[in-house]
């Protein structure tokens, strides 16, 4: 039996920018960090020669072009492994319509584990490519390439998305204390509302060069998210930050905010957050806040009808952590 653990993931600043529809003409810029929040894959050898996955329903078929998940079908094909086992995928929370990329940290994860059910150890960069290759090439969804990346490398990180398809990363260099301080002062909820991104997605890339000028706003975030970082200025820049790339990204498409998710950022804004924004595609999933100590009791209090979940940021990537054959 093989088991990988891949994070997900919250982006910081520069989303929207590591779509091919802006990469293409103008290079992207990406920064955004793994959290201690995983999806796990199992890969175990059946007595015969079926393919047995298990997810939100299972399926138990003969042959691996007849799987219906997607994701599951392509890396198996891509990896190599294409009869005899068995695949589970659990996540430590919600993970379907939330904005923590875990699509992304599944099919990481999954060929990870598949090569690894293998023998093989594959490098970091060709997992992240592999994932790109499966999610947005061949499945056709309308996604970036940040999230397989981010959660490939683990960190924080620094991602450049060149016009021939290339990506650079770069790590931040920015101490534990600092680290620390910051993961003190952002709060995430669980807003509860889950969202297609497909469709959100698709209407962003089909606008995208009516907001060009919205999404290198974005852009020009990017360095001065990592200047306050490892810079050392005032962490509350951090949270303005956060607060201006919302307000252009809420222009990039029709449903990334509607009444409800407004009302519980503004909550939030007057209880003493100075920041934040909807993770993901917007539309739903987790609300990501910047707040000083002192006044996040009253931003919990202002929320309470959402969940809070504490998240701490995740150094490592994809990882396999058994290998039993």
């Amino acid at each position: 039996m093989i088991i990988s653990r891949t994070p997900l993931r919250i982006s910081f600043a520069g989303g929207g920018t590591d779509l091919a529809a802006f990469y293409r003409k103008e290079m992207g810029e990406v920064i955004s960090t793994a959290i201690d929040k995983y999806m796990y894959v199992t890969v175990n050898k059946r007595f015969d020669d079926t393919i047995r996955v298990s997810y939100t329903k299972t399926e138990i078929v003969d042959n691996v072009k007849q799987l219906q998940h997607e994701l599951v079908r392509e890396a198996m094909k891509l990896s190599g492994v294409t009869k005899g086992v068995e695949i589970t995928t659990i996540a430590d929370i919600p993970a379907k319509g939330t904005g923590l990329g875990s699509s992304s940290s599944l099919t990481v994860g999954l060929l990870n584990a598949l090569y690894a059910y293998k023998g093989k150890r594959i490098p970091t960069k060709r997992l992240a490519e592999e994932a790109c290759k499966i999610e947005i090439d061949i499945v056709g969804e309308p996604i970036g390439k940040q999230d397989q990346y981010i959660v490939a490398y683990g960190g924080i990180k620094h991602f450049y998305f060149k016009q021939n398809g290339d990506v650079m990363v770069e790590p931040l260099l920015v101490g534990a204390r600092r680290i620390k301080q910051l993961q003190e002062n952002l709060l995430m909820f669980y807003t509860h509302i889950t969202r297609n991104a497909h469709s959100i997605l698709k209407e962003q890339n089909a606008k995208t060069k009516n907001n060009f000028e919205e999404l290198r706003g974005l852009k020009k975030l990017v360095p001065q998210l990592r200047s306050c970082l490892e810079e050392g200025m005032r962490l509350d820049k951090f949270g303005a930050i956060l607060y201006k790339g919302w307000e252009l990204k809420k222009r990039l498409a029709s449903n990334i905010t509607n009444d409800v998710i407004d009302s519980y950022y503004q909550k939030a804004l007057d209880a003493g957050a100075s920041g934040g924004k909807i993770l993901g595609a917007g539309g739903g999933g987790f609300l990501l806040l910047y707040c000083a100590k002192k006044f996040q009791g009253r931003v919990k209090e202002a929320l309470t009808g959402l969940r809070h979940i504490p998240v701490q940021f995740e150094p490592e990537g994809s990882r396999i952590i058994y290998a039993d054959y």
